[in-house]
């Protein structure tokens, strides 16, 4: 009687099999068909551009060391004398950085975008998608990395140097004495020679450990269907990963290599700030122990280490690798990150989670579409009033950097971020509310580090505002100052109710809000994908300002509805649940594919 539910199970086994090899080697296929396209446009592209760039970045790094004060003469001479050593790693690191994710994205993009077919319901879209998906958007995506490397190197680097350059000089003014010197040199040259061996000894040693334990996991998922073997539709993709999991094993050493590097050349940095040769040596030693320490954390091993683990600085910082949830805790986490040893490239080995899980958590895809929509419809909204001018999107696009059109590469998406914390105020959000009620909380932010040190510093931000309880012509006076801020006359022009605060102690408060949050949309626009997401919407907005000024005065009543959509969405949010759950459920927000 068992028998046809035991042949239709062994059927549907056979099945997941032989899906899996076809799109394996049709994936395997494209990627030997595509792949040397795409990885010779992102090869010759990125190359080009770091070769192409280097004289100018020579000439610009040159000029702001020496323009600087932090530095005195001593210290600047040692550093132009480093400054060949530097440049000729970046140009390796970088050709061979480049040559690498060309060969790993060409081939290994279609062969993932073939398993990730398998999403779809209707067997005809999988098989069309099968073949279609990973050809000609895996050529897409080498120009899109081309063209954000290349707005890395020519806009973000040198706005980096002219901050540097501007930025006020330190109150202690860094010297470096010649008895210094010999020291760095002789423990940088130490650090490389006991470091590299060392990391890459241990990185071997427990390289089978990770690959045996990650298949284990992976096994045991695929037995028990937990984790990513739940859904029965991401069998393939899951299976995929047991298959490429020893590349992952060979990429974590590789990196455990190259981290190495840096980590024994820091040494000399450490010689400098203790002035003491002895706790150059010590770091070295310590960051032996700190890397062994932390592999066997993530490998559960046993705890601790038998490297011994001697203490380098004075007084040492605690290092707290959990962000708080009042954002107090950013800073010594910052400081932090420069003792932590470099960690093998691993994922997890802990229990996963299921994709339907995976897929609650916000994406930084959705945070980042959903920020230039909102700045887009701001834009529109300070269009139709006269605020800014077409002149002003004129000016950003010919710029340079955002330094060059301050008022639109600062000043429009300082001003859409104010408008977004104070909303979320208003809402009572427990995090930061954006649009179609998508809401970024600690519980479902993008776990990635590069976004705490973003998302921290806004949340300190928006609870410094809300204790604060600006009233109606503070909020209007801290608008005009966030979107024009030194321009003076663009500042009084603007007539939006906002007056001059008063009390200097309310008007301090406020600038240092300003100037914070100016301070942190500069070093986003420093992002490589940042600029050409902004570049989007200020041709969106010069359409937009095209059109207003053919139709006239058709769209006079665009910000009245924008205020009442945003009443209405506030309205809708405060409708809770007795759980205090909103009703709705976040809701994707759609982006181009080139990410």
């Amino acid at each position: 009687m068992a028998f046809p539910g035991s042949m239709e199970g062994w059927m549907k086994a056979s099945y997941v099999v032989f899906a899996f090899f076809s799109a394996f080697f049709l994936g395997a296929i494209k990627g030997f068909l595509v792949g040397p396209i795409a990885g010779l446009i992102l090869i010759i592209g990125n190359v080009g551009v770091i070769l192409g760039m280097f004289p100018v970045h020579v000439v610009w790094t040159v000029y702001t060391l020496l323009k600087i004060q932090m530095f005195d003469a001593a210290l600047k001479v040692a550093i132009l004398i480093a400054l060949p050593a530097l440049f000729g790693l970046w140009l390796g690191l970088g050709i061979a950085g480049s040559v690498l994710v060309g060969v790993g994205y060409g081939f290994f993009t279609p062969l993932v975008s073939t398993f990730e077919a398998f999403r779809y319901d209707n067997d005809s879209k999988k098989f069309s998608h099968c073949i279609v998906d990973g050809t000609w958007g895996t050529i897409k995506g080498c120009c899109t990395v081309v063209r954000d490397f290349a707005d890395v190197c020519y806009h973000s680097y040198p706005s980096y140097l002219k901050e540097l350059r501007e930025s006020p000089g330190s109150n202690e003014r860094q010297r470096l004495r010649l008895i210094h010197v010999p020291g760095c040199v002789i423990v940088g040259i130490m650090g490389l020679i006991i470091e590299i061996p060392l990391f890459t000894a241990i990185a071997v040693v427990k390289s089978p450990y990770l690959l045996f334990k990650g298949w284990f996991r992976l096994l045991h998922d695929l037995i028990s269907r937990e984790g990513p073997f739940l859904e029965t539709a991401c069998v393939p993709i899951a299976g995929l990963t047991i298959f490429v999991w020893p590349l992952v094993v060979i990429a974590s050493v590789l990196l455990a290599i190259l981290s190495s590097i840096f980590i024994g050349l820091y040494a000399s940095v450490i010689v400098y700030q203790e002035r003491s040769f002895r706790r150059g040596l010590a770091y070295i030693i310590a960051m032996v122990a700190e890397f062994d320490e932390y592999t066997n954390d993530w490998l559960y091993l046993r705890e601790g280490t038998f490297f011994p683990k001697p203490q380098y600085r004075k007084k040492m910082v605690s290092q707290t690798s959990e962000y708080s949830n009042r954002g107090n805790s950013v800073a010594g986490s910052r400081r932090s990150t420069a003792m932590e040893a470099p960690s093998m490239l691993m994922p997890s080995l802990a229990p996963s989670r299921s994709v339907r899980e995976t897929i609650q958590e916000v994406k930084m895809v959705q945070i980042w579409g959903n920020m230039m929509r909102y700045c887009e419809m701001r834009g529109k909204e300070l269009l139709d009033s006269n605020v800014l001018t077409s002149a002003d999107l004129y000016e950003w696009l010919r710029g340079k950097n955002s330094n060059e059109a301050s008022i639109v590469g600062v000043g429009l998406p300082c001003y859409s971020l104010l408008q977004t914390l104070l909303f979320s105020i208003k809402a009572n959000s427990s995090g930061v509310l954006l649009l179609d009620d998508f809401e970024i909380t600690y519980l479902n932010r993008p776990k990635d580090k590069l976004l705490d040190w973003f998302f921290n510093p806004v949340m300190v931000l928006k609870e410094q505002i809300r204790v604060i309880k600006l009233v109606e012509g503070e909020v209007r006076y801290l608008e005009k100052v966030v979107l024009f801020g030194i321009n003076k006359q663009r500042l009084e022009a603007w007539d939006n109710g906002g007056l001059m605060i008063p009390d200097a102690l309310r008007a301090a408060q406020i600038e240092g809000i300003s100037r914070r949050m100016i301070g942190m949309i500069r070093s986003v626009s420093k992002l490589p994908t940042y600029r050409r997401k902004f570049r989007q919407v200020v041709k969106a907005l010069v359409t937009h300002s095209l059109e207003k000024d053919a139709q006239g005065e058709a769209l006079v009543t665009h910000s009245v509805d924008i205020d009442v959509s945003e009443k209405a969405l506030v309205t809708h949010y405060l409708e809770k649940d007795v759980s205090g759950r909103s009703t709705r459920s976040i809701v994707s927000v759609p982006s181009d594919d080139n990410v």
